[in-house]
């Protein structure tokens, strides 16, 4: 009975995403007003904001079968089948490995529309931001996989802490000193001297926020016609890889925090909004050990009331099609497009 009733609510629940979609995102093919600044948002985690829904296979899990077979998000298409292109959002993604100097660059650069490769949450987000204003909109997303918030991707401003944990070798219980923004390696015991390697904290912050400002200081080359722009909002998925670190875990809540307040400060944004989608195999009944922490972390942040009306958490579990975060959810579109879709909305309703 358990598995019939959840088949039913998962069949209610895309379906009703989808019509939301339709009456309130539409399929907008007209340009935007482009006297007016772009209203930029980013896109910041780690591989499952990279996307890895299929798009094309013809079989359950693919964008083409759900638009075509299951009746799901038709804004994406025509009347004759044909992928749309919003003239009003543009989407631009931009990638690579460490800090602003390494390796890497812009991967997409063009006007939102499906047509090869994968698909992230961008897409129903781009869609639900393009709805909301007359003006230009552009989707920039910077980020790569495979990279934790307690370390990779750690914002200034977050300090060094001690934290006891089992030592991998000895398997016994040690007290550690967990890198601050800008210190090298992760961890060393405490009493020791810490001996740096070829990575440091927030390393992957400075070149995610390098790459990005990149894009919008040559705004015209990615969205032509731009004279201006204005960050207005935040996006985060993330969580995979602190799941499998203690010590990273217990301060994702306060990493988070920082993590917006760096943004905000970084971008010259002090009034943007932010958006947090939890792991979509996370259940909150169920929820124990780490996914539990990063959990709770994620909706304390929206209760903070430092940020109160400024943050939003989406719960992804009821979004996710199966799999789990570390397989990126079998690369099921749906569920890259329930979950873009709901950070959309609550993006929304914070702007409104």
């Amino acid at each position: 009975m358990p598995k019939i009733i959840t088949a039913i609510f998962s069949f209610l629940l895309l379906h009703s995403f989808s019509l939301m979609a339709e009456d309130k995102v539409g399929a907008n093919t007209k340009p935007a007003n482009m006297s007016k600044p772009v209203k930029v948002f980013i896109l910041m985690g780690q591989s499952n904001m990279l996307g890895f829904g299929k798009i094309s296979g013809g079989k359950d899990g693919c964008l083409d079968y759900a638009v075509k077979n299951e009746g799901l998000y038709p804004f994406l298409q025509d009347a004759k089948g044909r992928w749309i292109t919003r003239q009003d959002v543009r989407n631009v993604f931009t990638m690579g490995s460490g800090g602003p100097q390494s390796r890497g660059g812009v991967k997409k650069n063009e006007f939102m529309t499906i047509n090869k490769g994968k698909i992230g949450p961008e897409i129903g987000i781009g869609h639900y931001m393009g709805n909301l204003y007359g003006e230009p909109v552009l989707i920039l997303k910077s980020c790569i996989g495979n990279r934790s918030l307690g370390w990779d991707l750690l914002p200034p401003g977050s300090p060094s802490y001690v934290f006891e944990d089992k030592d991998k070798k000895s398997k016994q219980m040690k007290t550690y000193v967990y890198a601050g923004y800008g210190q090298s390696p992760d961890r060393w015991e405490k009493g020791t001297q810490a001996k740096a390697i070829n990575w440091k904290a927030g390393v992957q912050y400075d070149g995610d926020i390098a790459r990005a400002k990149n894009v919008l200081n040559n705004l015209d080359k990615y969205y032509p016609g731009a004279k201006s722009y204005e960050v207005a909002g935040f996006f985060w998925w993330q969580g995979d890889k602190d799941r499998y670190n203690t010590g990273h875990a217990i301060k994702y809540e306060q990493n988070l925090v920082n993590l917006f307040k760096a943004l905000r400060k970084d971008f010259n944004s002090p009034k943007a909004k932010m958006v947090v989608a939890t792991l979509g195999q996370t259940k909150k009944e169920t929820a124990k050990g780490n996914e539990k922490l990063i959990l709770d972390a994620m909706f304390a942040l929206e209760k903070n009331p430092t940020f109160k009306g400024d943050v939003k958490t989406v719960y992804t579990h009821p979004l996710s099609m199966g799999g789990a975060s570390n397989s990126h959810y079998g690369g099921n579109a749906k569920t890259y497009m329930n979950v873009g879709l709901a950070m959309g909305k609550a993006m929304e309703e914070l702007l409104k």
